[in-house]
Order: structure tokens, then C-alpha cells, then sequence
């Protein structure tokens, strides 16, 4: 059976149809439709189910209907990265593009190891110089391709928890592309510095808070939320804490933050504020079922029986912790146990100076690494990764009454990933195959509240040779001018372009 609207009636209107699909639900009890259709009507699904009954619900639109032949296809819900940050204006300045081409020669890097937490609490306190640093063109260029980036591997909600750009420029961003963003801040007033025995204010807390707060009052706009973020509990002094806590509690919304995220964390925070992370958090009044604990899996018991009481929410990315050095699932399997125990866990990317694993690497990774520390294929299965990366994750967002699974009344964000290759051949799960075999490469279609935003790999209304001119022209311009990135240097990375 199909689900649809059955109050729609004949509206006027734009429609889509996206017919004949491997169709992939993600909600609740993951229903599947192997040869299936979704509907969408204004932007919002109005019906889903098998090809011959949408198609009746479609015959019955006086609108105009556009199809898109999803035949050989799957068809997802649109991925939701809860944890992202913008951070490709550090390219240059993070050595990315100034590295040898051998890397025999790299050295583990700052949060590898355990963490080296004073260098970086001093890392990202610097960040906030960065950002001043941007002019507005420079960082709506910016911006425009690194959330391109996203959407182009089938990312249709990002959820920023702090970037190295302006939010404006992020939102005027994410406009030009027809993503969703929940943007935030760079929230962070403090600084753990090496030799000290106590936090160091590095800025002034009531302006931080000022700063999130007129996001938070600003007139809505479309496909944008707000969502106030502290970037880490080592940068974050009480007052930034309890007042982020009011801003939650007056805005009523959702936060996030870095918690608990590398093994030599704890002793650091407890040395420079008096506490451990997450006890932290309880004492702030940031510990609840509005919490995105972000990777989160450095806990004692006590910590851990606190996440469970509040309900939080624990968000991981795990296509990235082996490139940065981090053992956030492996070392302490604590994020596959408060899965196991019930709590919300979900997928996202983290962010670099250049690109990670994106959500459909994120959603290989969680299959396979959690089904291996538990030696049990069924821990994760492919479905559940999915629903980590799509359903859980629009909830730790709180944009669950939106985005999430194709549902009738949700909004039609959808990826269509071809299927018809030796990869899929003889397998009757095609998503499966997907995270054995496939990944953002493969993304074919990516569809935003009904608008087809990408198709056959492309963008269906940008250019993307200038989209990527005006990025390397925003990024060779302010790490120059602002970072003093040496001439020579910049020739080196940009000319050989």
C-alpha cells in the first residue's frame, strides 16, 4: 500500500514525481518499495509508495507534474549531516595544499594520540582572528563551494556547530544552492594554555553570546534554522556555558558541542575548570535531551549513566577518525554501547581543510566498524546506518518534523544513486551494495523540497567552473592577505591549477 495524502484534492502548484525506484523510506519501520514512486506536491511529499498507486494520486493534480525516472535507481531520503563545519578557507593555512606529495615523512597530528589538548584549546581559539579576517566576498565564495561539496554527495541538511566563516556568508550560501543549513557561531571565550593552571578568557563572553543570540532573533528565512553551538568544553569558560544554557532554554531549541571527544580530554578540562566534561555540562545546565553530544566517547560510568538520564543525543564521524588520528569508536566502544543502550546515535562528517568521507562514507564506516567491535553483522545493519545518517539524524537536529525519511507531509528532499552496474548485479539490497562498493561518487540526482538541484552528477543551476574560480580566487586572496601566506607559496599551490 501507498501512503498519500488523501485531502489534496486538485491544488495548483508544482509537483514532482519521482517514479520507479528502489525505494528506501528510512522511517520508523523502514519500509521499502523495491519498484516505488515518492510524489511530492509543493515542495512536501504527498504520496509514496508502489509505481501504480502514486501514479493514480499523480493523475489526479491539475498541476503540472515534472517526472523523474528514478528505473534502476535507489531512491534515499536527503542525508542529514548534524555535525559539519565550514572549513575550507583554511586550505592553504592547515598546510592541506602545502604538503609534499610523499607521506612517508607525516607526523601524527594534534588530536592524534590521545589529543594534545593545549594545542588544540590554543587551535581553535585562534579561529575566531580567522574569521574576522574574512572579507564578505571572500566568504560567500567560500562558502558557496564548500556547501556545494555537500550537496554535490547528497547532503540536503547540513547542521553547522561552528565554521571558520561568517554565518551571513554561510546563509547567503546556503540560499544560492537550495540547501538547509541550521547554522551557528563560533562560540568559544577561552583558551586551556599550555603551563597554566586555570582557563584563560580570550574574549569578551556577552559578546559571543550577542552574536548567537541575534541569529537566534533574526526574521526566519526559508530552509534556515538556528542552532546555538559552544565549539568545545575546553574553550567554553562557566559564564559562556550558562549563558549558552538560557539561550537554549529562552530560543527553545536545540545545542551542541565537542564533549568527551579525545582520551586526554577529561584530566585537562578537570585540571583547568574543576570538572570532567560531561559533569561539566550537568552543571551548566546543558546536559539534556536537547544536547548533540558530538563524538562523545571518552566517559566514565557515572558520565555515561548521566548521558543516558538526560536523553542526549551522541553524534560521530566515523569516515574521519582513522585520517585524523582520533579512536573515538574503537579505543573505547563507548558510542556503540550507548547505541546498544538506547540512546540516539548518529552520522555526520566532521570537517577538514579538504574533503572528507563523505555521509555515504560516514554510513560505510558505521556498518562496518560497529558490527566488528561487537562481532555481530547485525549491531548495524545497512538500514541502520541509513536511518543514522538520514531519521536520527534530522531528530538530533531537531528538524525531525521536516527532513528524516519520505513521508507523506515531510519535505521532499531525496537522493537517487544508480544501480545498475556489476556492483549490483545478483544482489537484491542494492543499499548493501551501496555501502560496500559505492559512495558520494555515485550520487546521481539530489532533490531539495522538490527541486532537483542536481542531476546526472551536475548542478542544475550553477555553474560549477566559476563556482570554483571564485573559490580559488576568495582562498588565494585572504590567505595572503590575512594569513601572510608567502607569495611564493600561494604560486606554487594556485598556478600549477
Amino acid at each position: 500500500m501507498s501512503d498519500s495524502d488523501g485531502g489534496i484534492g486538485n491544488p495548483d502548484g508544482r509537483a514532482t514525481l519521482v517514479r520507479g525506484g528502489y525505494v528506501h523510506t528510512a522511517d520508523a519501520a523502514d519500509r521499502l518499495h523495491p519498484v516505488g514512486s515518492v510524489l511530492a506536491l509543493g515542495g512536501r511529499i504527498v504520496a509514496v509508495g508502489d509505481v501504480a498507486e502514486v501514479d493514480a494520486v499523480a493523475t489526479g493534480l491539475t498541476a503540472e507534474v515534472r517526472t523523474v525516472d528514478a528505473g534502476g535507481m535507489m531512491v534515499l531520503p536527503g542525508l542529514v549531516n548534524g555535525h559539519w563545519h565550514e572549513m575550507f578557507a583554511s586550505r592553504v593555512a592547515f598546510r592541506g595544499a602545502l604538503r609534499p606529495p610523499s607521506d612517508v615523512d607525516d607526523e601524527p597530528g594534534f588530536l592524534a594520540r590521545g589529543g594534545a589538548m593545549t594545542q588544540v584549546s590554543a587551535a581553535f581559539d585562534s579561529f575566531n582572528d580567522m574569521i574576522a579576517g574574512l572579507t564578505g566576498e571572500e566568504a560567500v565564495a567560500i562558502a558557496r563551494y564548500s556547501l556545494w561539496t555537500q550537496l554535490r554527495t547528497g547532503a540536503t541538511t547540513l547542521g553547522d556547530t561552528g565554521s571558520l566563516n561568517r554565518p551571513d556568508a554561510m546563509i547567503a550560501a546556503a540560499g544560492d544552492l537550495g540547501i538547509r543549513l541550521s547554522v551557528s557561531t563560533w562560540a568559544a571565550d577561552a583558551v586551556c594554555a599550555p603551563g597554566e593552571q586555570r582557563y584563560r578568557r580570550t574574549r569578551d563572553t556577552d559578546r559571543v553570546l550577542a552574536d548567537l543570540e541575534a541569529l537566534l532573533s533574526a526574521p526566519p528565512r526559508e530552509r534556515v534554522r538556528v542552532r546555538p553551538s559552544a565549539l568545545y568544553v575546553a574553550n567554553m569558560s562557566d559564564e559562556l556555558g550558562r549563558g549558552l544554557a538560557d539561550l537554549v532554554g529562552r530560543y527553545d531549541t536545540r545545542f551542541a558541542t565537542h564533549v568527551a571527544a579525545l582520551r586526554n580530554e577529561s584530566d585537562v578540562v578537570r585540571a583547568y575548570y574543576g570538572a570532567t566534561p560531561v559533569r561539566r555540562l550537568a552543571d551548566l545546565g546543558l546536559l539534556s535531551d536537547r544536547l548533540m553530544a558530538v563524538h562523545c566517547a571518552f566517559v566514565d560510568d557515572e558520565e555515561r549513566k548521566l548521558l543516558l538520564d538526560a536523553r542526549a543525543h551522541i553524534s560521530q564521524s566515523p569516515a574521519k577518525y582513522g585520517p585524523s588520528g582520533e579512536s573515538s569508536l574503537s579505543e573505547t566502544r563507548v558510542i556503540s554501547d550507548l547505541a546498544e543502550s538506547g540512546l540516539d546515535v548518529s552520522l555526520s562528517t566532521d570537517a577538514g581543510p579538504y574533503p572528507l568521507g563523505g555521509m555515504p562514507e560516514a554510513m560505510r564506516a558505521a556498518w562496518q566498524m560497529h558490527n566488528e567491535m561487537a562481532a555481530d553483522n547485525t549491531r548495524v545493519r545497512p538500514s541502520g546506518a541509513l536511518a543514522m545518517a538520514t531519521r536520527i539524524a534530522a531528530r538530533g537536529l531537531g528538524w525531525d518534523d521536516e527532513v528524516g525519511s519520505l513521508e507523506v507531509g515531510k519535505q521532499a528532499d531525496l537522493v537517487l544513486v544508480p544501480t545498475t552496474d556489476w556492483r549490483y548485479l545478483l544482489n537484491p539490497r542494492p543499499l548493501e551494495a551501496f555501502l560496500t562498493l559505492g559512495g558520494s561518487i555515485d550520487v546521481d540526482t539530489v532533490i531539495v523540497g522538490g527541486d532537483v538541484l542536481v542531476q546526472g552528477g551536475r548542478s542544475t543551476t550553477l555553474d560549477e567552473t566559476e563556482l570554483e574560480r571564485e573559490y580559488l580566487a576568495a582562498l588565494r586572496s585572504y590567505s595572503g592577505r590575512h594569513l601572510r601566506i608567502p607569495e611564493e607559496a600561494l604560486r606554487r599551490v594556485f598556478d600549477a591549477l
